[in-house]
């Protein structure tokens, strides 16, 4: 923790100054050692100084001068004064499994409850999926939107606004997913016969999770490409739900471009024995996405160029141990830049056209897309995990401007991942990962503001430390910016009992009230009360 490098400095602090605020908390407890001796027997949870960063100190009274006393302090942590800043709508991502199988709404009026108390602290609105594999589960273009309906009426009854993801993937066997939702018995009856529809590694193991992006132009689901399929989908959501359009509740439609709904390729898919921080596999291994390589490579004039590497490990492999991804490796040779450059323009293709059918479909509604935050190997030269992920985002090249430039062309808005994370905690976590969420929100934020873009997030993992809320603000509201962006909008991971817990949940009203810049009252300790969930800084 970086509580541990804190070294206690003596500072004289006024008896009674006028910018302090201090609350006695007599039965707080530390660990031994950690604060150094048992002398802290009388503790003050000290705010000091004003002005855009107040320091919180935990202070033990050694002896009296004057009018001063002269105190031994360990800083805690130093913190933004966010008042007054710009206001950044809050989302709450509802449960993956709110909607069941039967297209029903799960315990609605435990739902309302939680609802409610997420009204009470000023949350704008919720997100919730809209699962493929729910709605158009048996026949195609046959759609049971019925318990997306009630859910709906719902959120419009407490006046919360709505986030709708169009969900083309299936939900199970990624890090949080706590259900199981396939893609539609039809589509998976058609992958029986041709699994070449799906997503395919060099080992010839299929990913079923969404569907391989060379088949957006092939007729190969009863008569209509994929891209006619999530078309008509979406099209019928519209003209389903045109009540909560015309009324303002529906404020955003994001669309699912891959695995997880992110834009990206399933190169690390748990379910194939990836652990973090594996490097991930190149998934172009299915015949569609191979032909469309050979062609590539014809056209460049190099048709021995029709493969994937050979020497860029596996799933769980190391960027040094690999020929293909080390130092000085083949990912930047004639030939690797090629199959780079492929690879990452057949993901950019992708996204272009489903942007482009969602614009038509919702017309005069925002849309968004969400990237996803791969941060580990970003201090190495070559950026593995990026790669194979189809972000094509070595050292020398910026791999994200031409994705927020597709963005752009779509006036779609771009949702990134991982902005509660920090690089000294993966470091000690995850020394070897060589990993930089803050460097990579930093470089992917700055890519979409250049190209004009709204940039909404969401945190990659479970937050409800004030660690991690910090961070998101810092994110969210860059210091002394000189073209004052900030964040479009922030949605939450995700709406759960933990979160409703006491000291979890006046800790997120707290976040809640900075987003939206306002005053936000410092927390009461109490030292009875557990502080059960924190922050996981690492994907594992």
């Amino acid at each position: 923790m970086a509580l541990l490098s804190l070294q206690p400095f003596r500072c004289f602090t006024p008896r009674r100054p006028s910018n302090v605020s201090e609350t006695t908390m007599p039965a707080l407890s530390f660990s031994p050692g950690l604060w150094g001796s048992p002398e802290f027997d009388s503790r003050r949870l000290s705010v000091v100084d004003g002005g855009k960063y107040r320091r919180l100190a935990v202070a033990s009274v050694v002896d009296n001068v004057g009018d001063e006393q002269v105190a031994e302090v360990a800083q805690i942590v130093q913190e933004r004064d966010f008042t007054g800043t710009p206001y950044v709508p809050i989302y709450v991502m509802l449960p993956l499994g709110v909607i069941n199988m039967n297209s029903e709404v799960v315990e609605p009026e435990v739902l309302m409850d939680q609802l409610r108390a997420l009204k009470s602290v000023g949350v704008d609105g919720v997100m919730v999926d809209c699962w493929w594999g729910i709605v158009e589960a048996h026949n195609p273009q046959s759609y049971n939107w019925s318990g997306y309906k009630k859910l709906f009426q719902i959120v419009r009854d407490l006046n919360l606004k709505l986030q709708v993801v169009m969900s083309f993937h299936e939900c199970g066997g990624n890090v949080g997913d706590d259900v199981h939702i396939p893609l539609p018995h039809w589509v998976t009856e058609i992958g029986q016969k041709n699994p070449d529809i799906y997503f395919t590694n060099r080992e010839g193991q299929r990913i079923v999770e969404c569907l391989t992006w060379r088949i957006d132009k092939e007729r190969v689901l009863k008569g209509r490409t994929a891209v006619e399929v999530y078309f008509d989908y979406m099209r019928s959501f519209r003209v389903e739900f045109d009540e909560f359009f015309a009324e303002g509740i529906i404020s955003e439609i994001e669309v699912g471009l891959g695995p997880c709904g992110e834009l990206r390729y399933p190169s690390y898919p748990a379910q194939h024995g990836w652990k973090y921080p594996g490097i991930g596999e190149f998934q172009c291994y299915d015949r569609y996405l191979m032909e469309n390589l050979r062609k590539a490579a014809e056209v460049r004039g190099h048709s021995f160029w029709a493969r994937a590497p050979d020497n860029a490990g596996s799933y769980n492999s190391r960027p040094q141990d690999t020929r293909f991804f080390c130092d000085g490796g083949d990912y930047d040779s004639y030939y690797g830049r090629f199959f780079l450059n492929w690879y990452s323009n057949v993901l950019v293709d992708h996204g272009d056209r489903l942007l482009t059918l969602a614009n038509l479909a919702f017309e005069g509604t925002s849309i968004a897309a969400k990237l996803s935050g791969i941060h580990w190997w970003y201090k190495t030269a070559s950026h593995a995990a990026e790669l194979t992920a189809g972000f094509y985002n070595p050292c020398n090249r910026d791999g994200y401007a031409p994705i927020a430039a597709m963005f752009k062309k779509h006036a779609a808005a771009l949702n990134f991942t991982c902005v509660e994370l920090r690089t000294l905690n993966q470091h000690e976590d995850f020394p070897e990962a060589m990993a930089d969420p803050e460097g990579l929100v930093w470089q992917v934020l700055n890519a979409a503001w250049d190209a004009n873009i709204p940039v909404a997030s969401e945190n990659a993992l479970n937050c409800h430390d004030r660690e991690g809320y910090n961070k998101i603000l810092e994110n969210a509201k860059p210091l002394n910016d000189p073209d004052g962006r900030h964040l479009s909008a922030f949605t939450y991971l995700r709406l759960s009992p933990v979160l409703l817990e006491r000291h979890n949940f006046m800790e997120f009203e707290r976040f809640v009230k900075k987003m939206h810049g306002e005053a936000a009252p410092d927390l009461q300790i109490n030292p009875n009360e557990e502080n059960t969930a924190g922050s996981s800084a690492n994907l594992q």
